[in-house]
């Protein structure tokens, strides 16, 4: 049996290796284990083999890790659907957020951040590819929404996030990456945001195409704990 340790190992291998193909300081490149439905033994696990950013998709089974970490204190981001009857848990549990997708939730969010934590790490998750069922802001709606979120001085906006079409071209899946870091970049520029540089894109079967389109965070859940039960 594999070991998380091992896994994790596997992982980094992977990512200096794409970071190398494109010629990119492999320091600009960050690991969010997606921890989701796996145990906190798991989660434990991969904290004492280094790991320190973990994300979560469904909130009662988070707050639960968050309860027992502790003294571990890793860093966790929320990278599932938001409800606004999960923002207030959200807004006090989190360090990261990576889906915020309409103005109602953002200023929920805001306003439900505690004044004695820092900012909360934000990024919008964009629709990068219009799939009809699947959550995000289109491209035309984002400018609208970035200015919107300007006034919540709980929030830091960092940047953008998607979930691109399932696809094994390695072509294809660069020409969505890169569409979302010329929106990034687009939006960065437009608004005068300097701190607006994150990428959050990629996960176990897409890391390399992710990165060599500027991902700044890949989401890996897979490689690391094994296929979802």
């Amino acid at each position: 049996m594999v070991s998380i340790q091992t896994n994790l190992k596997r992982v980094h291998e992977r990512i200096q290796r794409a970071c190398a193909a494109c010629d990119r300081d492999v320091s600009t490149v960050r690991l969010l284990a997606v921890s989701k439905t796996k145990p906190w033994e798991l989660v434990r696990q991969a904290i004492e083999a280094g790991q320190r950013d973990f994300g979560e998709n469904y909130l009662q089974d988070a707050l639960l890790k968050i309860a027992a970490s502790g003294e571990y204190r890793p860093i966790w981001h929320y990278i599932g659907a938001i409800q606004s009857n999960k923002t207030r848990d959200i807004a006090e549990r989190f360090d990261w957020i990576h889906t915020v997708a309409s103005e109602k939730i953002a200023r929920r969010l805001n306003d439900q951040r505690p004044p004695d934590l820092p900012r909360l790490n934000a990024l919008i998750q964009v629709n990068i590819n219009d799939e009809a069922g699947k959550a995000g802001v289109t491209e035309s709606a984002l400018p609208t929404l970035i200015e919107r979120m300007l006034p919540c001085q709980r929030i830091r906006l960092c940047g953008l996030m998607a979930i691109p079409e399932q696809t094994t071209d390695t072509a294809r899946q660069r020409e969505n990456f890169a569409r979302l870091a010329d929106l990034g970049r687009a939006m960065a520029t437009r608004f005068g945001l300097v701190e607006f540089s994150e990428l959050s894109m990629g996960m176990s079967d897409d890391l390399e195409a992710a990165i060599a389109e500027g991902a700044t965070w890949v989401r890996i859940g897979t490689a690391i704990f094994g296929v979802r039960q």
